[in-house]
């Protein structure tokens, strides 16, 4: 839970999952400044408590940075493109992902923010928007264990569900792959049960 310490946190992705999880993270009390492509999505969050940039270099300060985009491409843009974060020279000094994204997105990621003296944890998620609103989101998280210890109380205020520190490295995004995977068996052999 937040406190007078309470660290100052960015958030880049508004879009179906990334609102309501970062609304979670104010509701629970933290700083949040956000950005999103289109302002507008980020708006509503404002009347919430949340302070919406319009340039992703003013990001660069936060405690913490979280994001949510769609794609590997889309992360590196957003942390290390023409007009992002780094834009402004310097990047937060720990970095949480919740996107699904490749292990080897997430590992060329991961090296070019430790060049940059940051930490970078991966925290994937699993569920929806639905899942969101109720509580019910769960995250497996990966990266150094000291990073995790200092994101964990953030990361559970969106996931209350579960938040399980798997080791250091990319093995969040393997546990998320290998959850997905199950997934679409299990609703695979549904289907073909149902047609039987």
């Amino acid at each position: 839970m937040a406190n007078n310490n309470t660290p100052n946190v960015g958030w880049i992705g508004m879009g179906r999952m990334g609102f309501p999880m970062a609304e979670r993270l104010l509701k629970a009390g933290y700083k949040v400044s956000i950005w999103n492509r289109t302002r507008a999505k980020a708006e509503p969050l404002a009347a919430q408590g949340a302070k919406v940039v319009t340039r992703l270099s003013e990001l660069a300060e936060v405690d913490v940075l979280f994001s949510m985009v769609s794609t590997g491409k889309d992360l590196t843009d957003v942390y290390f493109g023409k007009d992002g974060v780094l834009g402004s020279g310097i990047m937060p000094r720990t970095v949480v992902d919740c996107s699904t994204i490749s292990v080897e997105d997430s590992a060329c990621i991961r090296k070019r923010l430790r060049e940059l003296n940051s930490d970078f944890v991966a925290s994937p998620v699993s569920g929806n928007a639905k899942v969101i609103k109720a509580g019910k989101l769960s995250a497996v998280v990966s990266g150094p264990e000291h990073a995790f210890r200092k994101v964990s109380d953030m990361i559970a205020a969106f996931a209350p569900a579960g938040v399980s520190y798997v080791g250091e490295g990319e093995l969040a995004r393997v546990c998320k792959i290998a959850h997905n995977v199950m997934l679409g068996v299990v609703i695979e052999n549904l289907i073909e049960i149902t047609l039987l």
